[in-house]
């Protein structure tokens, strides 16, 4: 049987910009055909802007790699018009289990609350996820937007100038020269374009190695995550179980810090590890092992003139947390929609230094979150492993211990607090739909709140009268109106009103509230929008 991860799914073909007399130049150029990176296309092209995407392969990637998905990455790849089967395909999962030893000390639902139209993860192999998305990008080429992807395309040099920048294209045919008025690279963890113009990382190497494994078996195991601490099939160490589809599941074993990586990485050295967990009468195969040294670094900077990182390029965490690909996913959906206006000529340039602000902001939430969690996981000191071994012991039959055990703290949505675009706030409305945080779902009349926001400037209003549109400077901003009749469970009072009778907001394209009011003002609001723009 031909797997997904085996069949090119964008095989090389020659480009006319191989044979074109001078240098042909983009608008704007993704490397790297990853999550991040498509998802960046995708927008761009939804919004007009023309696109190609270079990557160095022809196929989606090996393994499954990042496998949990957040409920804000499926809002995004909604918004992004990503194939809905992708939730059906995934494994949906709340509920997680914490074990020390061989005894369970306490389960966590991560969406404890109703009225959501996605769950709060899914675990679905990479692979299946990049599937999704170039199939995206076909149906919006044959559509006619401006998307291209083209493989076997390996940049081997990058030269940026004032007012774009420079690449060479290494292909089977040899290479070519392109030009780029943006370059948003996406090229992974070892990113060839941040070496090529000699930028680097800050933070942590831990001292520590994880073996994973995606083992293929028929399994009773719940769908839940699943985390040991210092377990009987790996004393002192820790272990995590996750189920994905087609009958396959991830394993991670803390292996310790000298090792020899490849000879761990040999089937003959694996299997008895899983065998010691799943017990020596579980049939099963392995599908893809790897290897694995916690990592906690960022770039100083995400935009270099007119090169932007984003995803793995950009910031690296450890895995546990899920915060890698939803993070970069993230980055993709803060970025696009001002470069648009940008390019547009709308905004000052300047409005994609919030974007190196914004997302640095959220990259330092992710890197603390995820350190917190390798240092609780891999207590350095005595010390140290009594505390955490404490807490474990706690957190069995008190729930004030619970918030003190880090098995991977899980992605959470970036609310951009302080952020320069954010504008006034109103007293008395619900803290969680504050300016800078992304808005919370709720179900409304004829569906999903979520479903009807996104892509564009709107005002939410809730209860009070406003125009239909109305338009700052040449920026449109429509208008949501909502009205307690749209409100069947009374989910919106709750998540937008709090004690107030009404309410307005004003969204960014990225489903980010700009700013918040009680009554509606249209001065108030073309100052709130002009200053999302950078232009206040």
């Amino acid at each position: 049987m031909t797997r997904i991860f085996e069949t090119p799914l964008y095989p090389y073909r020659r480009s006319a910009d191989q044979d074109a007399a001078t240098t042909v130049r983009h608008p704007a150029i993704v490397v790297g055909a990853g999550p991040v990176g498509l998802a960046a296309a995708i927008d761009l092209a939804m919004q007009g802007v023309p696109v190609v995407v270079l990557d160095e392969n022809d196929k989606v990637s090996f393994g499954s790699r990042a496998i949990c998905f957040s409920k804000r990455t499926l809002e995004i790849l909604d918004r992004l018009g990503v194939d809905p089967s992708l939730v059906a395909k995934g494994v949906t999962w709340n509920l997680g289990k914490v074990f020390f030893g061989e005894r369970q000390v306490y389960e966590f639902n991560l969406l404890p609350e109703a009225g959501h139209k996605r769950p709060a993860f899914i675990n679905l192999q990479q692979y299946y996820l990049e599937q999704y998305l170039v199939e995206r990008v076909n149906k919006l080429a044959a559509e006619g937007k401006p998307i291209e992807i083209r493989g076997r395309s390996r940049v081997i040099d990058v030269s940026p100038a004032n007012d774009h920048v420079a690449l060479t294209v290494d292909t089977p045919d040899g290479p070519y020269a392109l030009e780029a008025d943006w370059l948003i690279a996406c090229d992974g963890a070892n990113s060839p374009i941040r070496a090529r113009l000699g930028l680097d990382f800050v933070g942590r190497v831990f001292e520590d190695n994880f073996l994973i494994a995606d083992v293929r078996m028929d399994a009773d195991f719940p769908t839940e995550r699943w985390f040991w601490f210092d377990p009987p099939f790996n004393k002192g160490q820790s272990a995590l179980l996750h189920k994905q589809p087609d009958g396959v599941w991830r394993i991670d074993l803390q292996l310790g810090w000298n090792i020899d990586k490849e000879k761990e990485k040999q089937p003959e050295n694996v299997v008895p590890r899983l065998k010691a967990m799943l017990g020596e009468d579980v049939s099963f195969e392995l599908e893809w092992v790897s290897i694995y040294t916690f990592q906690c670094r960022r770039m100083e900077s995400f935009r270099h003139g007119r090169v932007l990182f984003a995803g793995d390029s950009a910031h690296q965490v450890s895995p546990f947390g899920a915060r890698g690909a939803n993070s970069g996913i993230q980055d993709a959906d803060n970025l696009v929609w001002k470069l648009k206006l940008v390019m547009d000529g709308t905004a000052p340039e300047s409005l994609l230094d919030t974007y190196d602000a914004e997302r640095l902001h959220g990259a330092d939430e992710n890197i603390l979150n995820s350190s917190r969690s390798t240092d609780f996981i891999t207590p350095k000191s005595d010390t140290s492993r009594l505390f955490r071994n404490a807490v474990l012991d706690l957190s069995e039959k008190f729930a004030f211990a619970r918030p003190l055990v880090n098995s991977g703290r899980l992605s959470v949505p970036c609310a951009y607090d302080g952020s320069a675009l954010n504008g006034p706030d109103a007293d008395g409305l619900p803290a969680r739909t504050r300016p800078g945080t992304p808005l919370p779902d709720a179900p409304v009349a004829g569906g999903w709140l979520m479903d009807r926001v996104g892509g564009r400037f709107q005002l939410l209003t809730i209860d009070i009268d406003a125009p239909k549109g109305l338009e700052a400077d040449g920026i449109a901003v429509e208008c949501l109106a909502l009205s307690p009749e749209d409100d069947p469970e009374g989910m919106l009072k709750e998540r937008f009103l709090g004690e107030a009778s009404g309410a307005v907001y004003l969204l960014r394209p990225d489903q980010h509230v700009v700013a918040r009011w009680t009554t509606f003002d249209e001065a108030e609001v073309a100052a709130a929008l002009l200053k999302s723009l950078g232009r206040g």
